[in-house]
């Protein structure tokens, strides 16, 4: 039996549209193959979610789309374009 062992990559797009471009993002990896941390690369892993998704990708969430609340359609909050991607991958050991 496989030991399957689940990725996340994390991307914030710059609107809610998949072949958006990429503004932040971040993976964990549960392989423990690699060890990520924040902010340790300057270039994203893919352009857009469009590209993660032909890398073999899988959206297990879309960002929900709220409309802002009147006034505050110029505050700065989270971001709300977030898409959560998942990879199953087998882990030796």
């Amino acid at each position: 039996m496989p030991n399957l062992r689940q990725k996340i990559l994390i991307l914030y797009l710059a609107d809610s549209a998949l072949d958006s471009r990429v503004i932040g993002w971040t993976i964990y990896d549960g392989t423990g193959k690699n060890n990520h941390t924040t902010g340790d690369s300057d270039k994203p892993p893919y352009a857009t979610g469009m590209d993660a998704l032909r890398a073999g990708w899988r959206v297990i969430q879309f960002p929900q789309l709220i409309p802002p609340y009147p006034g505050d359609e110029f505050s700065t909050s989270f971001n709300k374009h977030e898409f959560i991607f998942e990879q199953l991958e087998e882990a030796h050991g």
